[in-house]
């Protein structure tokens, strides 16, 4: 298969700002708020590593319809759920978000994830200011021993 892995993925906002914020807060970079800001480009980006998110502003909904605007036609603020690999232990994590202000909504708890070869993950979940569902998950061998995988329930 010639795809390797994602480049990045696109999320709408009802506050551009307060959405960067929060990312900055929890360790992303921005990348073209200046521009953004200054009106020369209509989005911004919070990145990690290789991959980024691009941040669809509120100014931009008026622009639906135009030719170039290539967007999910109903994508809307708090339509996105994102899963970030934490590398560093949920010790760690959990102590990462509690000086960012971040409050868990659930977690720590042992999920499938996608790798695996790397046994199961354990996440940890928040939501960012647009009520996106933001996932952390660590493979480290001594949380996967603390937080064993539990079976999810099915509903009937």
């Amino acid at each position: 298969m010639a795809i390797v892995r994602f480049d990045h993925v696109s999320i709408p906002t009802d506050d551009a700002a307060r959405l960067l914020d929060f990312y900055r807060r929890i360790g992303f970079t921005v990348e073209g708020e200046d521009a953004w800001r200054a009106g020369e480009h209509p989005t911004v980006a919070v990145a990690f590593g290789d991959s980024k998110i691009n941040i669809h502003p509120e100014t931009m909904k008026p622009m639906r319809g135009e030719p170039w605007y290539l967007r999910a036609p109903n994508a809307e603020a708090g339509s996105c759920d994102i899963c970030l690999e934490w590398d560093g232990g949920v010790d760690a994590l959990l102590e990462m978000l509690a000086s960012a202000a971040v409050e868990v909504v659930s977690g720590p708890v042992g999920t499938p994830g996608s790798r695996p070869t790397a046994g199961h993950g354990v996440s940890v979940y928040v939501r960012d200011p647009d009520e996106n569902l933001v996932e952390f998950i660590s493979y480290a061998a001594a949380d996967q021993e603390r937080f064993p995988r539990t079976a999810r329930r099915r509903r009937a």
